[in-house]
């Protein structure tokens, strides 16, 4: 892909766009690199937790949180032990892992998305069936997976959802993390691991019980929780900085499209999704959804969006009002409830806050 492709892509791979930082890190990297690893494991950390380069090189961080939890996660990933990232929607699993992947083998593209209608081929390999008919099977019909691609070349495998896989899907993996091989049945022959190949996974806690991990699988795996933003101006720093990212200015959010709309919008998930205000002096009923950090990220992106075609650019709580409704409402009785009690409660009572419930309120 050419660069001016590249740049009019939807969403660049990790590897794509952080480029630069990727080609900073590797050239002052002087640390023991594992086999196949495109640079150390202290290098790998410092992607993921920002910084800045002897060579005046800013790391933009990609994780706010606690660094302890990154050491560990790239240190299992030297091992033979596969990695397995836990948290509820939003807590920056997919995005660790994309950048793990990333930062140690140059490629994050090798993903199985997990489904509940997956079929082990998914995980295995396949056939292409033309030259299956036509020449029976044969090492040219076959059609690796992502984990097939990345045994036999010794990179990192990604899958998402791995709780939504059904159980004997699942299992497929038990032989591929403990053998490090693939066997190939129909050709009488296997693939074996090279070194580099591991395996990342995430799973979801709102699943958990759709399809629980046998102990024999998840003891191949080692798990690292991924919590929450432990604080508002935490979670706040996090939706600016991912939000600043998709607009391409570090600058333009916090100047011109109102910071104060930003930690509102937060302070209003936080509250929901821990069933107390802030202060922890009142109560509040708590509502389905999930109300994560990256569904925050998206109500301020939407807003962005009216403000930027419908309003004069900057974002104020009018472009907020209907995704965060949308965002709080997925029942439309009970949600819808809780969210109206939220409005007159606490909202209503916050005197810079008028602005905010009468907009909501005309939305609701």
């Amino acid at each position: 892909m050419s660069k001016s492709s590249a740049q009019n892509v939807i969403r660049q791979h990790a590897e794509q766009a952080y480029a630069q930082e990727i080609k900073a890190l590797i050239k002052q990297d002087k640390l023991t690199r594992p086999t196949n690893w495109q640079m150390s494991p202290q290098a790998v950390v410092q992607y993921i937790m920002g910084g800045k380069l002897k060579d005046g090189t800013i790391i933009e961080p990609k994780y706010f949180g606690n660094q302890r939890l990154i050491e560990i996660a790239v240190a299992t990933l030297v091992t033979d032990r596969a990695l397995l990232l836990v948290g509820i929607p939003g807590t920056a699993k997919t995005w660790v892992a994309e950048h793990l992947a990333a930062a140690i083998c140059g490629d994050s593209t090798l993903l199985v998305q997990g489904t509940a209608g997956m079929t082990e081929e998914s995980i295995r390999y396949g056939w292409n069936y033309a030259k299956l008919l036509a020449e029976g099977p044969t090492e040219s019909a076959l059609v690796g997976s992502p984990m097939f691609h990345a045994m036999k070349t010794g990179k990192i495998a990604r899958i998402e959802e791995l709780t939504r896989i059904p159980s004997e899907v699942q299992d497929n993996l038990i032989t591929l993390l403990s053998e490090k091989t693939m066997p190939v049945g129909e050709l009488n022959s296997e693939i074996q691991a090279l070194q580099g190949f591991n395996l990342i996974a995430t799973a979801n806690d709102r699943d958990r019980g759709v399809n629980e991990l046998s102990s024999a699988l998840r003891r191949r795996f080692n798990t690292v929780v991924m919590p929450l933003p432990k604080n508002l101006e935490e979670e706040v720093k996090i939706v600016s900085a991912r939000v600043n990212s998709s607009i391409g200015s570090a600058d333009e959010l916090t100047s011109k499209n109102g910071l104060k709309e930003i930690q509102r919008l937060v302070t209003i998930f936080r509250e929901l999704r821990n069933g107390a205000t802030e202060d922890g002096l009142a109560k509040l009923s708590m509502p389905t959804s999930t109300l994560s950090t990256a569904e925050a990220i998206s109500v301020v992106n939407n807003g962005l969006a009216l403000a930027t075609h419908f309003g004069n650019g900057k974002l104020t709580v009018q472009d907020l009002a209907g995704g965060i409704t949308g965002a709080i409402v997925k029942d439309p009785v009970q949600d819808k409830a809780v969210w109206r009690e939220y409005l007159e409660t606490v909202a209503k009572e916050r005197k810079d806050w008028k602005d905010l419930y009468k907009a909501c309120k005309e939305i609701l």
